[in-house]
């Protein structure tokens, strides 16, 4: 029967990979661009110096790959399969095997939500771990010294009883399953040792068939609350924003032609693709509109939806409004980490705007990350070279787009604020494109016809 249980622990890893790279990868490159992990001294010893800061500085650690989605599912399956693993070392199961799986099925679950951070999982491994080394040492005097011994290391790895712990996103919300998976992971081998002899205990092929249905039944039922639990219509979300993130304008129009967006993030990475192909002003009605909330929303203070209009500003040349719009996003972060997404564009609108210094404050943050080091290296060799600044592809064309003289800008993007960003540079066919999307989004055809007059006009005076 030891087989036939590592046969369905192999099955349980296999399945949270699969999940997590094929069904939710944008909930993990969600949770990627709301932290910023530094290899630096003084940003580890700030984690580490709280109780509960070794799990949080280890779920750090291992968010920063889920960059790269498939890679996050292996970690998750990995963690996840030790879990249950351990669970197993703890005591004789017998055929009440398939309650072990109970625990790494309820962080599953709990992973399931984009405000779980990884550290609660590494809590309840941490704390199985010591668990099983106090269990493997011989009934003596040692066994006593190793618990008295880990017990306070045990409170600095994982925090108090849990409380106060980063492990969710929103500090006034009280993670109940993660609470629930670590209750499960510490009485159920308890319960086990207890009732082991008390209940009844199929023998012979009996006790194969119970295993095995116990086994099927749990993964059955949980798997069950895993799809109960899962939050597709926030994924497609997120994986319009992650598309807009890496300007993949080809697979977003292609996203759209299969399933078209209802929500305001995806009309407006669906405009800003179309207008990013030259596109929206002629096939912008063959698409869900939202009105003009769907082409330049009004920027709310949250952490999430403002980044896909601060996306749309910096390609329109409007590079003092994603610049506020993404800091403001940063600061919105409810757990008050910083962004690793949000300072690489603050380095880029810095940059273009000629503030050298301050986009040098967030290029050498990015120098101490793993997968943002080499941009940032490279684009510091960019400050202060006005010549390569002008040929880059990217940031002289910006820098070329972006307002020619002062112009005021609030909350609510105006056709005036779009027409002077066009007529400051003619050049800017995205700004056209939007402000022609713009009146007829409104039905403002004197403002279309007086924005023809006027690009007539300027034809003619050149």
């Amino acid at each position: 029967m030891k087989h036939l249980h590592y046969l369905f622990t192999i099955l349980f890893g296999v399945a949270v990979f699969l999940f997590f790279g094929l069904a939710y990868p944008h909930h993990l490159h969600y949770q990627e661009q709301y932290q910023l992990f530094l290899f630096d001294s003084t940003y580890v010893f700030d984690i580490v110096k709280h109780p509960g800061g070794v799990a949080d500085l280890l779920g750090r650690f291992c968010t920063q790959f889920f960059l790269y989605a498939w890679v996050g599912a292996a970690i998750i399956a990995v963690l996840l399969s030790l879990v249950q693993l351990l669970m197993t070392r703890l005591v004789d199961w017998g055929w009440l095997n398939g309650l072990c799986f109970i625990p790494s099925f309820l962080l599953w679950i709990f992973q399931l939500d984009e405000n779980a951070l990884m550290g609660g999982v590494w809590a309840v491994l941490l704390t199985l771990l010591a668990i099983w080394i106090v269990s493997v040492l011989p009934k003596n005097r040692m066994r006593i010294i190793a618990i008295i011994t880990i017990i306070p290391v045990l409170y600095w790895m994982v925090g108090p009883a849990w409380n106060g712990s980063h492990y969710y996103r929103y500090p006034a919300v009280t993670p109940y399953l993660l609470y629930a998976a670590w209750l499960s992971a510490v009485f159920l081998p308890l319960l086990i040792r207890i009732i082991a002899n008390r209940v009844f205990a199929p023998v012979g092929r009996w006790q194969k068939i119970f295993y095995f249905s116990l086994l099927v039944i749990t993964f059955i039922v949980m798997g069950t609350f895993v799809r109960n639990n899962s939050n597709f219509k926030a994924e497609k979300v997120m994986q319009y924003d992650f598309m807009a993130r890496f300007q993949q304008w080809n697979r977003i129009l292609d996203t759209v032609d299969s399933e078209k967006p209802n929500n305001q993030i995806g009309v407006t990475v669906q405009n800003l693709a179309l207008a990013m192909r030259g596109m929206l002003v002629n096939h912008m009605f063959d698409y869900n509109q939202n009105g003009v909330a769907g082409l330049l929303p009004d920027v709310t203070r949250d952490a999430t939806s403002p980044l896909p209009t601060a996306e749309a500003f910096y390609q329109l040349g409007m590079i003092y409004a994603a610049q506020r719009t993404v800091f403001e996003a940063q600061e919105a972060i409810l757990d008050f980490q910083k962004s690793a997404r949000c300072y690489k564009r603050l380095a880029q609108t810095n940059l273009i705007n000629g503030s050298y210094e301050v986009s040098r404050k967030y290029l050498m943050a990015l120098q101490k990350t793993l997968f943002y080091r080499q941009w940032a290296n490279e684009t510091l060799t960019l400050l202060g070279d006005e010549e390569a600044i002008a040929k880059h592809p990217e940031y002289g064309r910006l820098r070329r787009m972006a307002y020619k003289n002062d112009s005021f800008f609030g909350d609510k993007v105006t056709p005036q604020m779009l027409e002077d960003l066009y007529f400051s540079n003619t050049d800017n066919q995205l700004a056209l494109e939007y402000l022609s999307a713009f009146y007829f989004l409104t039905g403002d055809r004197e403002g279309y016809a007086k924005l023809l007059l006027n690009i007539k006009g300027k034809v003619n005076s050149e």
